[in-house]
């Protein structure tokens, strides 16, 4: 019956972490996963691992803008 809980209410907080912020999302993650541990679910929690966020591809600006002095 305590595994029910914890099943649920990891359920609960993953429910919550997909329409939250990144940052709020990864702290939601970790406590489903904290969660996962007390039900007795602890390999579900690693197959549901968050997704990094893509590194943006911005090329390097140079400090000069035009033609400098030689």
């Amino acid at each position: 019956m305590e595994q029910e809980f914890y099943k649920d209410l990891a359920q609960r907080v993953r429910d919550l972490a997909d329409r939250a912020d990144p940052s709020t999302r990864r702290r939601l993650l970790k406590l489903a996963e904290r969660y996962d541990a007390k039900g007795g679910r602890a390999g579900q929690a690693l197959q549901r691992a968050e997704r990094p966020l893509p590194i943006p591809r911005i090329p390097p600006t140079s400090i000069f803008t035009g033609p400098g002095e030689a």
